[in-house]
């Protein structure tokens, strides 16, 4: 077992967001013991990260979080009563946990304020944003690629964090695609589906040629995105129109984010991400409670994709230095 990894897609939720992961848990006769797991930040997490051989789990509110809350008041109640309740778990166990801060992305320039709050007082290693933000009426949606979230961005550069995009179901209204299979818009496919394509706009929004120093994090070994890139920059070159960045989407893609394995153990999906991906962007992670962390480390653990030594670096080294971690 290699010990002393380091996850950073590992979710909990506190009461006011746990009914949005009832439908994640699987039949219902497992949600005590789901939402048990979920709320705790204690002995039995603890205990689960010996098990699997976690030193250290940052640690992020469930999805969707403060981005499924429309109206902005209580988004912003509901974010800082999270952050709050996350730094407090962080403070008693200094040595095992860090955290991701939940911010509600109505307004650009209130999610910079706990952005720094959060990274500056608290002492936070970046943020977990659980896709598009519905705000003021349920219907209406922004993603982050549009001019006004440049402010918001700029804060992220400054602080010189990860900003972690992490999925969320598409809302029923903006899901004509999905009737009658309401199984494709969850974690089998319509997650990775969302959050590529999020990812994506933000690759052709000029960004990065704005802020060439951020990064961004994906979980499922890149939602998908690896196996498709060299399609997206061949047809880039014949159907562009749109497109605001100054370079090939790919080069935006491979220098600006950054994978982790989370909920994606296969080998041939590793091997794909790792062709694409300088392995130094590559890193561990379990996406604990919706997957078991012993399967994530058993899988880990013991695949021959990689060799010993990069197991260490993508289980411990490569977080160290993204998340600016004192050496263990």
């Amino acid at each position: 077992m290699t010990a002393g990894k380091i996850g950073f897609e590992e979710h909990y939720a506190i009461p006011e967001t746990l009914e949005e992961t009832r439908s994640f848990a699987g039949d219902s006769g497992k949600w005590d013991v789901f939402s048990q797991d979920i709320l705790d930040l204690g002995q039995k997490r603890l205990d689960y990260m010996d098990q699997a051989g976690i030193g250290l789990a940052v640690l992020s509110l469930n999805s969707p979080g403060v981005q499924g809350i429309p109206d902005a008041a209580r988004a912003m109640s509901v974010a800082k009563r999270a952050n709050e309740h996350v730094a407090e778990a962080v403070a008693r166990h200094p040595d095992r946990y860090a955290a991701f801060a939940a911010l509600p992305m109505h307004d650009p320039d209130a999610a910079a304020a706990e952005l720094t709050r959060c990274v500056n007082e608290l002492g936070f290693k970046g943020c977990m944003i659980n896709g598009f933000q519905q705000v003021g009426d349920p219907d209406n949606v922004k993603y982050y690629d549009l001019p006004e979230y440049r402010r918001f961005w700029a804060t992220v550069s400054e602080l010189d964090v990860p900003f972690y995009l992490h999925p969320r179901m598409q809302i029923p209204s903006r899901a004509e695609n999905y009737e009658g299979h309401p199984w494709l818009m969850s974690a089998p496919w319509g997650f990775a589906v969302e959050t590529s394509i999020h990812a994506l706009r933000l690759c052709g929004s000029g960004l990065f040629d704005d802020f060439p120093e951020l990064r961004v994090c994906l979980g499922h070994l890149g939602e998908g995105i690896p196996f498709g890139l060299w399609r997206i920059d061949a047809r880039m070159r014949f159907s562009p129109r749109g497109y605001r960045g100054k370079r090939p989407l790919g080069d935006y893609f491979r220098e600006n984010f950054h994978i982790t394995i989370s909920g994606n153990y296969d080998d041939a999906a590793f091997r794909c991400t790792l062709d694409v991906f300088d392995n130094d962007k590559v890193y561990y992670s379990s996406d604990y409670p919706f997957e078991r962390m012993q399967d994530a480390s058993d899988w880990f653990d013991n695949t021959d994709v990689i060799s010993a030594e990069q197991r260490l670096k993508m289980g411990h080294h490569n977080a160290v230095r993204l998340l600016k971690l004192n050496p263990r």
